[in-house]
């Protein structure tokens, strides 16, 4: 990845544009795009951020939405570089409102952009041909394997800690592919990435889940380093409203095809 290139894709009427100056909508919240919540994302990413026909779709999606709907607004999606994402560039250059990208919170990401509460405890996961007959990230080492990477991730970060240097892929589906492809022995990816991966038959012939790294996780909305606390408490109060409202559950069922907690 590239940081700093803005690869835009939009989803609705509204696509790249904006600029640092914003529009108030209801509520006195301000707004990249006058009657949008503009989000940012990283495609695909499922099941959490990917496109079904021409729409965009997923669990983020769905979580941004409800924030949308408390707001008067309609949810806007534009495609960029991860890297673009996590360091905040996207949303200070006025690009969009939100990001949600399967974004997990960390002390180095919290240092460039504001984080909504948490909405979903991640758990990271190795994937790798039948038969390799490994449980746990120490046995890639001890048998030599080529392990693989998303790059600009917390799984990267992880098997980095953990005395790895991992060959980097742009995007997940670059990382899917460096394993089919034989560039790579094992990769380390998000347990629902790869989960959702093996629904397919022509993966789940072929491949496996070796191992759940519990990196204890947490993913959040991001929102501009000093967002506007409106917004910022709206994101938080749809997200907590679901929780205690059962929304949450049902969104969660409905992606990932388990209740929060039995996921893995």
């Amino acid at each position: 990845m590239v940081a700093g290139t803005f690869g835009l894709a939009a989803c609705g009427t509204e696509s790249g544009g904006g600029s640092p100056a914003s529009a108030p909508a209801e509520g006195g919240v301000r707004v990249v795009h006058p009657g949008k919540l503009t989000t940012c994302t990283n495609l695909p990413y499922e099941p959490f951020e990917f496109k079904d026909g021409d729409k965009i779709v997923g669990f983020d999606i769905d979580i941004v939405d409800l924030a949308a709907k408390k707001l008067g607004l309609t949810q806007d999606v534009v495609d960029i570089d991860f890297a673009v994402i996590k360091s905040g560039a996207a949303m200070a250059a006025g690009k969009c409102d939100v990001a949600a990208a399967g974004m997990t919170i960390t002390p180095e990401r919290k240092a460039n952009i504001d984080f909504s509460v948490p909405y979903f405890d991640a758990t990271q996961a190795l994937l790798g041909k039948k038969g390799t007959g490994i449980k746990t990230l120490d046995e890639v080492k001890t048998k030599n394997l080529r392990l693989g990477a998303q790059a600009s991730t917390t799984g990267l970060e992880y098997v980095r800690k953990n005395g790895f240097d991992p060959k980097e892929f742009a995007d997940s589906p670059k990382e899917l592919l460096g394993l089919q492809s034989g560039q790579v022995d094992v990769i380390v990816q998000d347990l629902p990435v790869v989960l959702a991966w093996l629904k397919k038959p022509e993966i789940a012939d072929k491949f496996e889940l070796l191992a759940s790294l519990d990196t204890g996780e947490q993913y959040g909305i991001g929102l501009k380093k000093g967002a506007d606390p409106a917004l910022l408490k709206a994101v938080d109060e749809a997200i907590t409203t679901a929780k205690a409202d059962g929304t949450y559950e049902k969104l969660y069922v409905k992606w990932f095809g388990k209740k929060p907690g039995e996921l893995g």
